[in-house]
């Protein structure tokens, strides 16, 4: 089920999720997944409060709406006896390197691994746990144009054990994993999938 919803604004994301419920009844796992790219085009002197504020919006305000409603509901359930629930956002390794041109980026990200912590942390009494996945350098949309540059394949290839980008295919055991039952006793962890950069 998919609602093509500007997720910066409360009352779509909202709608969005009250129309998810009244298809399915309930909502076992919540994935937070939407998100801008910085670009790095612009140095940090340079950034204006509209880019600032827009990227936050987009990155971070939508997780915590996204998320209030969905815990909301979980924890509604666990009250009634049935306490299960997964929250898992999309980070990013900018989050842990020195991202330059792209400091709004990293810092919305950076935010999304302090929020999985410390919703793990309060929301294990209802059997609800939150995790976040960082991926590394992935094909996609997003990062289709820095890919096709030659002097950054060259520069960051090398970095990268693995001698290969991500693909979405690469994420699809991890993500299944945080929202089954089998990880029931893991919550407040950053998962760090990047074929090897960040260790090498």
């Amino acid at each position: 089920m998919q609602h093509n919803r500007d997720v910066s604004d409360r009352s779509a994301v909202e709608a969005a999720f009250a129309a998810t419920l009244a298809e399915f009844g309930r909502v076992d796992a919540c994935f937070a997944n939407a998100g801008i790219g910085g670009g790095g085009r612009k140095s940090f002197v340079e950034r204006s409060e509209a880019e600032w504020r827009q990227m936050f919006a987009v990155n971070l305000d939508s997780v915590f709406h996204l998320f209030q409603f969905a815990a909301r509901h979980m924890i509604e359930r666990a009250e009634r006896g049935d306490a299960f629930g997964r929250l898992i956002a999309t980070s990013s390794t900018a989050s842990l390197f020195g991202t330059a041109r792209n400091e709004h980026y990293a810092a919305t990200k950076a935010a999304i691994n302090a929020l999985v912590r410390a919703l793990g942390v309060e929301l294990a009494r209802y059997r609800i746990t939150a995790n976040a996945i960082l991926p590394g350098w992935i094909r996609s949309e997003m990062t289709a144009g820095i890919m096709a540059n030659e002097k950054f394949v060259g520069n960051v290839m090398p970095r990268i054990p693995m001698r290969r980008f991500g693909d979405p295919e690469d994420f699809g055991g991890i993500a299944f994993y945080l929202a089954s039952e089998t990880s029931s006793y893991l919550t407040a962890q950053c998962f760090v999938i990047d074929g090897g950069y960040s260790a090498f």
